[in-house]
């Protein structure tokens, strides 16, 4: 009996996007602190720190790119985590400079990092008003939509830096490169929106547009209460100002 069909090799994705999806879930959960004081010129600031995180990217990644073949592929996902952890504490940075880390959130922290990857992945969550930016909450179900659709993207990246595991030096070299273009990158889209105005979907009381309406509110409240307050005092200067009755006077 002869085989009608020849068996071919099966080719193996280096990272599956299951596990990058997972992956992203865990990284996004907590935000990094920052040292970095609130800057008198934030935007020079974010510069020098964007160029000192893609140096430090690119070192990351070409260092852990040199292992050939097999076990280069290895070292795919830990390289992936490892520059996340230097773009996220840049973006935790940008932030302090320009005295935002406290409405930083994980809504911010993933738009900033991967919105330059799968942009798509972000049309339910983000919406630009302008120079506004307007953050969804987001609950555990749509951060695993927009990490699933991310950890896709990421995959098929990961499948051509797989290849350049086969040529240490120069693949380590380009790798390099990649990650000092990428984290540049994630830089240009957190300095975007840091120079704008951040909100987050039903958080609008200190917004330009609620101000007016929250100081109608508070006229409206105060009037509301003085009226009130009036009408006590006439009542009471009313009943103060009445002769007592003489006892057995009926």
């Amino acid at each position: 009996m002869t085989q009608s069909s020849q068996q071919v090799p099966a080719v193996i994705a280096p990272v599956e996007h299951g596990r990058i999806t997972e992956a992203i879930l865990d990284f996004v959960s907590q935000v990094p602190d920052s040292k970095i004081g609130n800057s008198k010129d934030p935007a020079s600031e974010a510069r020098r720190l964007a160029n000192r995180a893609a140096q430090r990217a690119a070192l990351t990644a070409g260092s852990l790119a040199l292992p050939p073949g097999p076990l280069g592929w290895l070292t795919l996902l830990p390289e992936l985590i490892a520059i996340w952890k230097i773009q996220a504490q840049m973006v935790s940075d940008i932030a302090a400079a320009y005295g935002r880390h406290a409405s930083l959130g994980r809504e911010q922290m993933m738009w900033c990092l991967f919105r330059h990857t799968a942009a798509q992945a972000f049309r339910d969550l983000v919406v630009r008003m302008g120079d506004r930016l307007v953050f969804r909450r987001m609950s555990y179900g749509v951060a695993q939509r927009v990490a699933k659709q991310v950890g896709v993207k990421l995959t098929q990246r990961t499948l051509s830096k797989g290849v350049s595991r086969w040529l240490p030096v120069i693949g380590a070299l380009g790798v390099g490169a990649y990650a000092y273009y990428d984290t540049g990158q994630v830089a240009g889209t957190a300095i975007e929106m840091f120079e704008g105005e951040v909100t987050l979907e039903g958080d609008d009381a200190d917004t330009p547009k609620a101000k007016p309406r929250r100081r109608v509110v508070d006229r409206l409240v105060d009037k509301a209460v003085a009226g009130t307050a009036r009408k006590v005092a006439s009542t009471a200067r009313k009943a103060a100002s009445k002769k007592p009755r003489k006892p057995g006077a009926d």
